[in-house]
């Protein structure tokens, strides 16, 4: 299910973005980009609506999806 990402608290919504970033391993090539910008990148992305937060009810957490992933 899908939730909007005003609904989490700033520092839920960080987390789950923090989550994002370390389980999906993006490709960033060869230059070193900081968490900082991976960050700001996912926001971009949510903010446009090409990713969202869902909620999986059978195991009770929160993460992001991109529609590429769906």
């Amino acid at each position: 299910m899908r939730i909007p990402m005003d609904r989490l608290s700033a520092d839920a919504l960080l987390g789950v973005i923090d989550d994002f970033i370390l389980r999906e391993g993006t490709d960033y090539g060869h230059d070193d980009i900081s968490i900082e910008a991976k960050r700001a990148r996912v926001m971009q992305q949510l903010r446009k609506g090409e990713a969202h937060v869902v909620f999986d009810e059978a195991t009770e957490t929160c993460s992001i999806v991109t529609d590429e992933k769906r």
